[in-house]
């Protein structure tokens, strides 16, 4: 049913609005002031918004102002008195959707509303096919909130600005990092990953910046650190929370000047748009002393919080779809069968790990899945320790002769390492060790069976 957010200080206007939106099939919203109109949008999103010009608090211009900065794609109607139509001929051009004047007729006023709602339907569709067409694949929006995103994504994308994503981990970072850069001017350039994480601090300033022959032990050749594999293009350093002190200042240095100083090196100049991203709280580190405040604050130019998936459950199901369907084709499946039961407890879950861990939950479920269906029993048997019932089978079990030895094999493997991963907090290094591998062969094997970001949205 589509949301109407009514603003307006005058009672009886209210009520009559109310009743005959209402009764048109909309579900109606009132505030009574221009802020609480505002907080009433952000809290409970819109789908069109009506608006008196003349208010005791802000006036309907301001209102407009500001839904446009919350959400350019939701259409706001202006309600206006007799003689205020030079106004709303200029609120039309700051971005208003149109005006209705008073006393207004009601099957116009309805007509007006439902032409709002298509038209806020075709720019959400717009840009969800924008996104898809930039990834080669479906980009889950259903929740107002990842709309909002997408809708900043494709006006920040063309400008040649620096981004700060933020958000947990799992919750699709890299994902919005990939669209942001397919919709810039630099599209047709290289889009190089950074993941400071994954890398040991006494190797990252070589690894971003490059190295001379002969700079240190090891340096055999002349290498290009990743700043100059994506000239002209874009740098998306994933985790930059983590980067040492020493080398946060050279990344702020190239972010100044555009200039960069392999190791042994002499300093090179570098034409690179920086995206970042972190699931840290980068003002508490900065309060903190870990994190340089002119590096925040040169990053901090356009924020984009990524949404965890606990906020926009209704992306849940569709999600579920789509891992079912990619999973279902790389394992050799018929089309599979998601009993509704499990369906509903995926969507009320939580998801600590997000978009990540249920990509892998429905991965693991299909590859041990005795047959083409998938039910609320084996996900209870295959969560995580926190969540399993003491007396469910071991995750590591194998799926059985109907897959290949392959299959078999990794399902065992993401079974286990999934297992170990959630158990040592996601800590890599506690992992690797509990596992026994090194850190960089875990995290291979953890970009290899869909544990880092690198879940679809």
């Amino acid at each position: 049913m589509p949301r109407v957010l009514v603003i307006d200080d005058d009672s009886s206007l209210r009520f009559t609005l109310d009743a005959v939106l209402s009764d048109a099939g909309f579900s109606v919203d009132l505030a009574t002031t221009g802020r609480s109109g505002l907080a009433a949008f952000e809290a409970n999103g819109a789908d069109v918004v009506l608006t008196d010009l003349a208010m005791p608090d802000i006036d309907g211009m301001q209102v407009l102002k500001e839904l446009r900065a919350l959400d350019p794609s939701v259409p706001v109607l202006m309600l206006t008195a007799h003689g205020s139509e030079r106004v709303a001929v200029a609120a039309i051009k700051a971005g208003a959707y149109d005006y209705l004047p008073k006393p207004f007729d009601p099957d116009e006023l309805v007509l007006c509303v439902q032409r709002g709602v298509e038209m806020r339907e075709l720019r959400l569709q717009n840009a969800r096919l924008r996104a898809e067409k930039s990834l080669s694949r479906t980009v889950v929006a259903e929740s107002a909130a990842m709309r909002r995103l997408l809708d900043m994504v494709a006006r920040v994308a063309p400008k040649d600005v620096t981004v700060l994503l933020t958000g947990e981990s799992g919750s699709g970072k890299d994902v919005v990092a990939t669209t942001v850069h397919a919709h810039s001017k630099r599209a047709d350039k290289a889009l190089v990953r950074f993941n400071a994480a994954a890398v040991p601090s006494e190797l990252a300033e070589s690894e971003l910046f490059g190295h001379v022959k002969g700079s240190f032990t090891g340096a055999t050749a002349n290498r290009p650190g990743y700043f100059q594999e994506a000239h002209r293009g874009t740098l998306f350093i994933d985790e930059i929370g983590d980067l040492p002190l020493a080398i946060q200042a050279k990344v702020l240095r190239a972010l100044q000047s555009g200039e960069i100083q392999p190791v042994g090196g002499r300093p090179l100049t570098v034409d690179v748009r920086l995206v970042a991203a972190t699931n840290r709280n980068l003002e508490a580190d900065v309060a903190a002393g870990r994190f340089r405040e002119d590096l925040y604050y040169r990053l901090h130019v356009v924020p984009l919080r990524v949404p965890p998936l606990r906020e926009r459950r209704e992306d849940i199901a569709p999600l579920v779809d789509a891992f079912v369907r990619a999973y279902g084709d790389r394992y050799s499946m018929g089309p599979v069968e998601v009993e509704p039961a499990l369906l509903e407890a995926l969507t009320s879950s939580d998801w600590p790990g997000n978009v990540r861990e249920l990509e892998n939950t429905i991965a693991r479920l299909l590859a041990l899945a005795p047959d083409d269906r998938i039910t609320l029993a084996s996900w209870r048997s295959l969560a995580s320790p926190s969540r399993r019932p003491v007396s469910a089978p071991a995750p590591s079990a194998d799926p059985g002769p109907s897959l290949p030895l392959r299959a078999r094999i990794e399902a065992v493997e993401s079974s286990i390492i999934a297992d170990a991963y959630q158990q040592c907090g996601r800590n890599q290094s506690e992992t690797a060790r509990r596992l026994g591998i090194s850190r960089p062969a875990l995290i291979e094997k953890l970009h290899k069976y869909g544990l880092m970001e690198r879940s679809p949205l």
